[in-house]
């Protein structure tokens, strides 16, 4: 998959576009074919209230550098308020957490779209191993998609060596050890021949519900 797979997809699929990006490395990829392409194209970030500071500096580098159509996803309730009323849910409930903050604001957005571009791959967990390059979803409200992982296919080696061979800044905890990186409070650096999402949510589950949550159609 390339850059030529992003444009060929994007005119044989037709209609609104956007990418899901959460400034993981393999987003990055996808993105940085998307913005060559589309330079305009709405880029989807949850702004869960609970990131890594250091994922905010990223973000707003790569949303200066790149020129990028930032879309801030928000929750209905701040992070104070959700805390105020339910206590601290990462801890308690993160499958109700993650809920709130995660899949109800993405669900509500993607519903302006008819095309999904994600920086999914199967190797990142059990969970995915099935994952299609292009795959056809339901929305909660009855929408279906088109859901394009253009790496799908592609292992950790493959994700570091286009990353660094194309100049590709990358978010530095990497160089910390994490594998992958969400919310700070629910994001440790995985054991050693762990699978990347092995160090989300302590282990309890591997998915925030994204995407499992919308209906894959086959």
């Amino acid at each position: 998959m390339d850059q030529d797979f992003v444009r060929t997809t994007l005119e044989t699929l037709g209609g609104d576009a956007c990418v899901t990006c959460s400034f993981q490395v393999e987003d990055m990829i996808v993105l940085d074919w998307l913005r060559r392409v589309r330079p305009e194209i709405p880029v989807l970030f949850l702004e869960t209230g609970y990131h890594f500071a250091e994922t905010y500096e990223y973000r707003d580098r790569m949303v200066r550098e790149w020129g990028l159509n930032l879309i801030n996803l928000e929750a209905g309730q701040s992070v104070a308020h959700q805390e105020s009323v339910f206590g601290k849910l990462y801890q308690t409930e993160p499958a109700r957490c993650c809920q709130l903050r995660k899949v109800d604001p993405l669900m509500t957005g993607l519903s302006d779209y008819s095309v999904w571009f994600t920086g999914l791959r199967r190797e990142q967990s059990p969970t995915r191993a099935n994952l299609q390059t292009v795959e056809k979803h339901r929305l909660p409200g009855g929408k279906v998609l088109d859901k394009v992982s253009p790496l799908a296919a592609w292992t950790w080696k493959e994700v570091w060596s286009h990353t660094v061979k194309n100049g590709i800044p990358y978010l530095p905890l990497y160089d910390r050890g994490y594998r992958s990186i969400g919310c700070e409070p629910c994001t440790t650096i995985p054991e050693d021949g762990a699978h990347a999402r092995s160090g989300r949510w302590g282990g309890a589950k591997l998915e925030c519900g994204i995407h499992t949550f919308s209906e894959n159609q086959g």
